[in-house]
């Protein structure tokens, strides 16, 4: 099928009337427009800021253009900084898909002229119509592809998804999570996004090749676990787990108990606290000040604590290198325990 050249239709019915055509799709954003003489205040706007302003929209309603099925005149509206004009809604399959606006401030537009406006409101939402259905098969195939990278690599998945997405073939990837506007959905409100030339600190962390979108995936994942788990990271990214990677790593074999079995002990206990005690102290380095200032304690409760973790577990949490293996253990169970 033949593409309708629809800026060509907008200006022949522009010339013809002798008056401004804007073409606006269900959203009121210009899709077409063609500028013949003077233009209010309205129209200014709608050109210049690419939106309709509030008082101007508001008219769309109100008067029920979308319901109708012939050019309605709409009297001049000062309020709205709107001459007269008249208006045709676009309508394609029962489907409401826009506007189609004509100025008429001093009313020269005739009977004569409005199968010229229909027609051009009718070409349109045919336009509208077949842009919106290529704009969902693009995005179904684009979702396939991108469903048969999350399964692996797929070196013919990577390089149709870059030529459908008109991206070169040895294109870099990030993932965002939460998503962020511009990229492609993925599971969970995830988002990928071409990595530009100075790649930003993304949750996946630096720059991978598209077909590598799953480990990309991969590693959003284990770094909203991580902190789900209690990781303190500088900055939300893959770049920034440092040793919980090797928590992240782990294979499933491995129990927090084989790394240290203190911590076994710490989870019977009747509460939480000291478990939840060992793993601030720890993190902070064993410093105790900055310990109970974050479990809003008293030193005396907090030395209270470590003597109760000390005799359970015989690792002292201010020193010595048994340190580290409780450390990792705590890590490694709160990360399987969080939600992945």
């Amino acid at each position: 099928m033949q593409q309708t050249d629809m800026q060509a239709v907008v200006d022949r019915l522009a010339s013809s009337v002798g008056q401004s055509v804007l073409i606006e799709d269900i959203d009121q954003l210009p899709v077409w427009w063609s500028t013949t003489g003077a233009v209010d205040g309205a129209r200014l706007k709608t050109i210049l800021d690419r939106r309709v302003d509030p008082s101007a929209a508001a008219v769309v309603p109100r008067l029920r253009l979308r319901q109708a099925t012939a050019p309605v005149h709409t009297p001049a509206i000062p309020e709205a900084d709107m001459w007269a004009r008249w208006c045709m809604p676009l309508r394609y399959e029962g489907r409401s898909l826009g506007l189609l606006w004509v100025l008429d401030p001093d009313g020269t537009i005739t009977e004569a002229d409005l199968p010229a406006i229909v027609e051009c409101a009718e070409l349109a939402a045919e336009t509208l119509a077949e842009a919106q259905e290529s704009a969902r098969q693009r995005t179904r195939q684009r979702d396939d592809l991108i469903d048969r990278l999350l399964q692996g690599p797929d070196q013919d998945a990577a390089r149709e998804l870059a030529r459908l997405e008109n991206v070169p073939a040895e294109v870099q990837i990030q993932v965002e999570a939460p998503g962020r506007p511009g990229g492609w959905p993925l599971l969970d409100g995830m988002t990928a996004h071409v990595a530009g030339s100075r790649p930003r600190a993304a949750v996946s962390g630096a720059p991978l090749p598209l077909v590598e979108l799953s480990e990309a995936v991969r590693r959003a994942a284990a770094t909203l676990r991580c902190v789900a788990a209690g990781a303190r990271l500088e900055s939300v990214s893959w770049d920034a787990l440092g040793a919980w990677r090797l928590v992240v790593e782990a294979p499933d074999s491995l129990t927090a108990e084989q790394l240290h079995p203190g911590i076994a002990v710490l989870a019977t206990q009747p509460r939480d606290e000291l478990i939840v005690t060992a793993r601030v102290v720890l993190d902070h380095g064993g410093e105790v000040a900055a310990a109970a200032q974050e479990l809003h304690v008293h030193r005396t409760t907090l030395y209270y604590r470590l003597n109760q973790v000390t005799e359970l577990t015989g690792v002292d949490l201010r020193s010595g290198p048994a340190r580290t293996n409780l450390q990792l253990a705590l890590w490694l169970a709160a990360y399987r325990a969080a939600e992945g």
